[in-house]
């Protein structure tokens, strides 16, 4: 199933190229107002179309609220948000439907269901399933209050911000098409993506979010800890391949005395730690530090060229060249997703922090 969370619980539906892609959310406490200008504002920051670096697919991704909200408040019942497709084309896939795509889940689809798959843009793989989920971050932000999420673009086709960028500096990454805060970096991502799309081919990258205001004891121990949670949200994301964090892998080549983050109390008489290469959390539970973590993700796996697979209709090697409109590079749009993701795990742990006192 595509749902994420126990308390704050969203389940996604729809498919790429179907009538549209939609979420149902559950937990929103009743009476809460949607703010549907910030729920718009996420959208646009995932909308395509947006940039040179990204698919020219035109899509408005106006929310529309089928249930769960009156009055421009929440019920109490399940919200179900639902964003209509408005720009498909599905001819260059129906051309293709017995050529499974290198790298994408069109042999894996066929072999769990056969011909009754949907094979247009990926179905219910695409990433335009992640448009609900933005829409379902928007609102668990709103239930955040005193936690600040941002995200930003640390790495592409092998090309790295060469410093930490302080958490007040991320904002400045939309100011450019790939969303890196370190604009002399950012040119040269941008650069990267634009010779990959002319050479017919694609990059992938990494992107760090952060999450600042967690106060000590969210989660806990192991399937139920943070850390499980949020890999398992973000690796549901289309194109991710990996999580870490804190230091992360770079944890396997430090010392025990290295990467252990001593104790210490702040002014506010608060406990704190002198370095966070847990990233924010212990044992599953949050220290009160902030939460670090970064998404690796691969090229897109949609290319204007000639790759080798089989036909399944004659089960003989075949050739296929994907046609449409895609990503030259997923990560710029991946930015809004991972927040999302991280708002509603983080949601979610914030409700069942609140019933365990009770």
């Amino acid at each position: 199933m595509s749902t994420l969370g126990t308390l704050f619980r969203v389940t996604l539906f729809g498919e790429s190229h179907g009538p549209g892609v939609g979420a149902v959310v559950e937990g929103v406490p009743a009476g809460l107002t949607v703010d549907m200008e910030a729920m718009k504002r996420e959208l646009a920051r995932r909308r395509p179309g947006q940039s040179k670096v990204t698919t020219q697919r035109k899509e408005e991704d106006e929310p529309e609220f089928l249930a769960g909200v009156a009055h421009g408040a929440a019920t109490g019942a399940p919200v179900t948000i639902f964003i209509r497709n408005t720009d498909v084309d599905s001819r260059p896939y129906d051309a293709t439907k017995d050529l499974p795509r290198p790298g994408h889940a069109d042999f894996t689809a066929w072999a769990k269901w056969g011909i009754a798959r949907d094979h247009r843009g990926g179905g219910p793989f695409s990433a335009r399933t992640t448009a609900p989920l933005v829409a379902a971050g928007a609102i668990a932000r709103q239930m955040l209050a005193g936690v600040r999420i941002a995200a930003h673009v640390v790495e592409i086709a092998g090309i790295e911000v060469p410093h930490e960028v302080a958490f007040d500096q991320i904002g400045k990454a939309e100011a450019n098409p790939v969303r890196c805060a370190d604009a002399k970096t950012a040119e040269l991502m941008e650069h990267a993506i634009t010779r990959a799309r002319t050479d017919g081919d694609s990059v992938g990258g990494i992107v760090e979010v952060r999450a600042e205001g967690l106060p000590a004891g969210w989660g806990g121990p192991g399937a139920d800890g943070l850390e499980s949670e949020l890999a398992r949200a973000l690796l549901a994301i289309p194109a991710c391949r990996g999580v870490e964090f804190g230091a992360g892998f770079r944890a396997a080549r430090m010392k025990g005395s290295e990467h252990n983050d001593a104790f210490d109390v702040d002014k506010a008489g608060h406990v704190t730690t002198r370095t966070n290469h847990a990233g924010g959390i212990l044992g599953g539970i949050s220290t009160g530090m902030p939460l670090v973590a970064r998404v690796a993700f691969k090229p897109t796996s949609s290319l204007p060229r000639k790759q080798d697979t089989v036909n399944l209709a004659t089960m003989k090697p075949a050739v296929v060249e994907t046609k449409g409109r895609h990503d030259p590079c997923v990560v710029p749009r991946a930015v809004p997703i991972v927040e999302a993701c991280v708002a509603v795990v983080l949601a979610d742990a914030k409700l069942r922090a609140a019933a365990e006192r009770r």
